[in-house]
């Protein structure tokens, strides 16, 4: 029987066709792992358990992929405030690395009291972070990104279709309508690949790159890490509905831009 699948970019079901035949390449946001998933997280990779059941029901070849996002998640989606695992390693009295590995092991033990099938392939941004520079640089070469005094940005204006996923006006999207600003942003919707680590200050996950100590964007760890284990083009990307504005709209900007396709 023909399976069809409601594609939120075309707001509408769609016959389902992959790129190869018999074979499917599923990308699946994870978790931000500062704390114990709840019921309504866990409803999302419920969700998409279901999926990956009816295709390999349908005599498919599943190759599923599922971050783990340990590092670069902040406390507000517009680029500000501090790191998540920062925040969380001071409130409960640990590193981040041990809450980072308590909270990951505490989300696979919620998945196998679900009956969730684990993905093929888990990632973890904190180990992607040679990939996750080596996209931003492949971006800057093409000329999308711009440098602040606290990070390397994505020039939003350069990127034709940005607002096509999230269906969003960019004309009337004033600043900090959708998101709070960072002071120099040339766009309302402009958002950070790479974070400077604050001057002064020692942060717990760090890293050095052509740019300057710091730590990378939420954004740029799914679109490397996807590049890495399903390619260029793959067939399904799933994750809350939450993420359709930003999260997955940066995505596909990173990605399409860097790629061209």
């Amino acid at each position: 029987m023909p399976l069809h699948l409601f594609n939120t970019l075309s707001r509408k079901k769609e016959l389902f066709a992959p790129i190869k035949k018999g074979k499917v390449g599923l990308y699946t946001c994870g978790p931000t792992v500062y704390n114990f998933a709840h019921i309504g997280n866990l409803r999302t990779y419920l969700f998409e358990d279901i999926l990956k059941r009816v295709l390999i029901y349908d005599k498919f070849k599943v190759k599923h992929v599922m971050n783990i996002t340990d590092v670069g998640h902040l406390t507000s989606d517009a680029d500000t405030g501090e790191e998540k695992m920062e925040v969380a390693s001071r409130r409960e009295g640990k590193s981040a690395w041990e809450l980072a590995k308590f909270y990951t092991e505490a989300f696979q033990k919620d998945l196998t009291l679900l009956n969730i099938i684990p993905p093929d392939v888990w990632t973890k941004a904190t180990e992607y972070i040679k990939e996750q520079s080596a996209l931003i640089q492949k971006l800057e070469k093409k000329g999308f990104t711009y440098w602040l005094d606290d990070g390397i940005y994505y020039d939003t204006s350069k990127f034709k279709d940005y607002a096509k996923l999230g269906k969003l006006n960019l004309e009337q999207l004033k600043a900090g309508a959708r998101v709070e600003q960072v002071a120099g942003k040339r766009n309302p919707s402009d958002f950070a690949l790479w974070k400077f680590s604050p001057e002064g200050q020692k942060r717990q996950m760090e890293w050095p790159s052509p740019w300057g100590v710091g730590f990378p964007g939420w954004h740029i760890e799914c679109s490397a890490m996807s590049l890495a284990k399903l390619g260029e083009q793959f067939d399904i990307h799933c994750g809350g509905i939450d993420h359709i504005q930003v999260h997955h709209t940066n995505e596909i900007a990173q990605t399409e831009g860097a790629t061209g396709k």
